[in-house]
C-alpha cells in the first residue's frame, strides 16, 4: 500500500524556521499533485500549498513569502520550507498526495498522519 511519511514539525519560536517533509513509498507510478494542508483545533483543515507534477505552485494567502514548497520526484518527497513562522500558523500539518498506483489505474488521494507545528514563546 501507499504511505505518507511526514517528518520535520516540532516547537519553534516565532521568526523562527522549520522544514517539513513528506516522503511518499509503495507501489507508485507516478504522483501528479501534492500538497500541505493544516488544522489547528477548533477550525477546519485548510490549504497551505499545492505542487504539481510541473512545478506549478499555490499557497494561501496566509503563507504567501514566507512558505515555500518543493518537491524531489526522484526521492517522491515534497517539502514545505516555513520561514518567519507566526504562532496562528500552530496546528497540525497534513501531507497529501495524488498517486497513480499502476499504468492502467486512475489516481487516488492520500494523506500522511500530520505532524505538529507549534509556533511559541
Amino acid at each position: 500500500q501507499v504511505q505518507l511519511v511526514e517528518s520535520g514539525g516540532g516547537l519553534v519560536q516565532p521568526g523562527g524556521s522549520l522544514r517539513l517533509s513528506c516522503a511518499a513509498s509503495g507501489m507508485i507510478f507516478s504522483i501528479n499533485a501534492m500538497g500541505w494542508y493544516r488544522q489547528a483545533p477548533g477550525k477546519q483543515r485548510e490549504l497551505v500549498a499545492t505542487i504539481r507534477s510541473g512545478g506549478s505552485t499555490n499557497y494561501a494567502d496566509s503563507v504567501k513569502g514566507r512558505f515555500t514548497i518543493s518537491r524531489d520526484n526522484a526521492k517522491n518527497t515534497v517539502y514545505l520550507q516555513m520561514n518567519s513562522l507566526k504562532p496562528e500558523d500552530t496546528a497540525v500539518y497534513y501531507c497529501n498526495a495524488n498517486i497513480v498506483r499502476t499504468i492502467i489505474s486512475n489516481e487516488n488521494l492520500y494523506w500522511g498522519q500530520g505532524t505538529q507545528v507549534t509556533v511559541s514563546s
